[in-house]
């Protein structure tokens, strides 16, 4: 069983965390709109898990801030790759990237960028990733890994998730 400590952050807290939210993302501050507080902070042993409206929005895990994987409006503001469907269940059992797997490239990205990777049948958001290679330079490659997959459907962080949003 999942155990959290809950608090709601102060107006100070949560713009200190929005803007590290957008620093690390580089994401437009326009596409924020939906992160208004008040802003839910779950502790668990693990990674400080950031709710807006019950719903997981944000991550903090190893000092990185990213989106959940059902936080759509902002995922889909954010660079994304289409993978084939042969790649969903390695990635899902927490693979990363390999260049084979990869369709379409959407939205430029650079080294270190988080890439949200999207199936190619429904363009469902299937994990988070960080990029070793800028947009230009993966495609380039045939093989070898392009993201390196940091969250993923199934992982033990999106079943946490799953588990804290029931019991909001």
């Amino acid at each position: 069983m999942v155990k959290a400590k809950r608090k709601f952050l102060r107006g100070k807290e949560a713009r200190k965390l929005l803007l590290e939210f957008l620093r690390q993302t580089k994401l437009d501050p326009k596409f924020l709109s939906e992160l208004k507080p008040p802003i839910e902070l779950a502790n668990t042993d693990h990674e400080r898990i950031y709710f807006v409206e019950k719903e997981p929005i944000l991550i903090e895990s190893n000092g990185r801030i990213f989106p959940s994987l059902t936080a759509f409006k902002i995922l889909s503001n954010m660079p994304q790759i289409i993978v084939n469907m042969g790649a969903i269940a390695p990635i899902c059992n927490g693979a990363d990237v390999m260049a084979p797997g990869i369709v379409k490239y959407e939205k430029d990205f650079n080294e270190g960028d988080f890439v949200v990777v999207l199936d190619e049948q429904h363009r469902k958001p299937i994990a988070i990733t960080l990029s070793l290679y800028n947009t230009k330079k993966a495609k380039q490659f045939k093989s070898g890994k392009i993201l390196k997959n940091i969250h993923h459907v199934g992982d033990k962080l999106w079943n946490t998730l799953k588990h804290l949003s029931r019991r909001l």
